[in-house]
């Protein structure tokens, strides 16, 4: 009896060091990323998604920001929406065989708003203070949506590859 007892505590023991040693394995990573809810787009009457127009003014009631720094650029994490005022500019949508880009588009820039990858693809974005590059890759395949803003208004173009 004695001997069962003291085999039921090592095992006891044992597994609560390997639950624990995973934990803080798996803290020790995630604590390095900063997932924020997804913002979403406003809603048509008709419950379509509108696109290119304006979102909704923010609630009054924020949660206190994420007091991590931003991901590094380029990044392979979904992209957040800034915890930023309301958008000024149009906010659109670009669905492609990868995922869906979405930026806000004002007068003479651009912001990315989200990027979601599709389904067995992995994402990638690049941004400088003149062009947003959003790639999507899956094996071989890519495809990338650009924005730039460097010789006018913003403009978006979708290339395969």
């Amino acid at each position: 009896m004695r001997r069962g007892l003291v085999h039921v505590l090592a095992w006891l023991l044992a597994t609560g060091a390997a639950v624990t040693l995973s934990w803080w394995g798996v803290h020790t990573v995630m604590a390095g990323t900063a997932y924020d809810p997804p913002r979403a787009l406003p809603i048509t009457a008709a419950g379509a998604t509108a696109q290119g127009t304006k979102a909704p003014p923010p609630p009054a009631h924020r949660p206190s920001p994420s007091k991590r720094p931003p991901a590094p650029t380029p990044s392979r994490t979904p992209t957040r929406a800034p915890s930023a005022p309301a958008p000024s500019g149009r906010v659109r949508s670009y669905d492609t065989d990868g995922g869906r880009a979405v930026f806000e588009l004002g007068a003479s820039s651009a912001t990315l708003v989200s990027a979601t990858p599709g389904t067995g693809w992995s994402m990638q974005v690049w941004k400088t203070e003149t062009w947003i590059r959003v790639e999507f890759s899956r094996g071989t395949d890519r495809v990338s949506v650009f924005c730039t803003w460097h010789d006018g208004p913003p403009h978006v173009e979708i290339g395969t590859y």
